[in-house]
């Protein structure tokens, strides 16, 4: 058994990773609360105007913004992975990293490059594979004009044809304790079939070419803000529920170190004891 001072020393170890623990839980709650604000508040217009683009691209003849709707062999893929800066947040960033594995399957034999959207995913996706963008700065200042930026980066490498399709990997939030992984088709965007029930027949005024020059690119700007949102919020529900996990385990470790100390304590203290009416027994002999 581990002497007195031993154990001291660990209990006093893990009570000071369980304040840290439960100080970094409090912290990823206090911006869960905001990120999750954030994100309820703009899905609704995201997928609304996702819809709409999508309705309006089935009805595109090749022209204005059917450059970002055509449908093309698919032999060089573009996959944007989001994860997050930091890590101490579970599977979080792992998930995402394995479902790009398994989507890098799907495409062998063709050329696969990737942008990365967080320093985590990365460091790893850069070790296999050729990232030729990697914008880790973009969750220092989380702003729909910066975003904007990288969405508009990628709209030009399609328009230009360097790639025939863009794919983004993300975990989509549900709740502090749930996230799914989406693998989302970016572009070419996805017409809406003829026989949906959601497609809508539209009155375009001034002009359709008008109306969709100015829709389409706000349309993908906002979607991959929605999935960088999305990410953000999952990454603090992630981590909250992590850093949790890791308080009540060191707790439980706690209480276990010192039922031992108790137990160790007692042992010495009776093994006193018996050595002084030992040592009286002698001397009475």
């Amino acid at each position: 058994m581990a002497n007195l001072k031993e154990i001291r020393n660990r209990i006093t170890s893990v009570s000071s990773t369980m304040q840290i623990t439960s100080a970094m839980k409090m912290v990823s709650a206090a911006k869960l609360k905001k990120a999750q604000d954030a994100i309820t508040a703009m899905r609704p217009y995201a997928e609304k105007l996702t819809e709409l683009l999508q309705n309006v691209s089935a009805s595109l003849d090749g022209e204005s913004g059917g450059k970002y709707s055509d449908q093309r062999p698919v032999n060089k893929v573009l996959i944007v992975v989001i994860t997050s800066n930091r890590g101490l947040c579970g599977a979080f960033n792992s998930n995402v990293v394995k479902e790009t594995k398994n989507l890098l399957q799907n495409y062998a034999g063709k050329q696969v490059d990737f942008v990365t959207i967080g320093k985590k995913g990365n460091d790893i996706v850069r070790k296999t594979n050729n990232v030729i963008m990697n914008n880790n700065g973009v969750f220092d200042n989380l702003t729909f004009h910066n975003v904007a930026e990288i969405a508009e980066e990628l709209m030009k490498l399609y328009a230009e044809g360097s790639y025939d399709k863009i794919e983004l990997v993300y975990n989509q939030f549900k709740n502090a304790a749930t996230q799914v992984i989406i693998t989302e088709q970016f572009l070419p965007i996805v017409p809406v079939k003829a026989e949906s029930k959601n497609q809508v027949d539209y009155l375009f005024e001034p002009s359709k070419e008008q109306i969709v020059e100015e829709l389409i690119p706000r349309s993908l700007k906002t979607q991959l803000y929605k999935a960088v949102r999305d990410s953000f919020a999952s990454e603090h529900g992630a981590r909250m529920t992590a850093m949790h996990k890791a308080t009540d385990n060191a707790t439980e470790l706690r209480n276990q170190l010192k039922l031992t100390y108790n137990k160790a304590r007692q042992a010495a203290i009776t093994n006193e004891i018996l050595e002084i009416v030992g040592g009286a027994e002698a001397l009475n002999a």
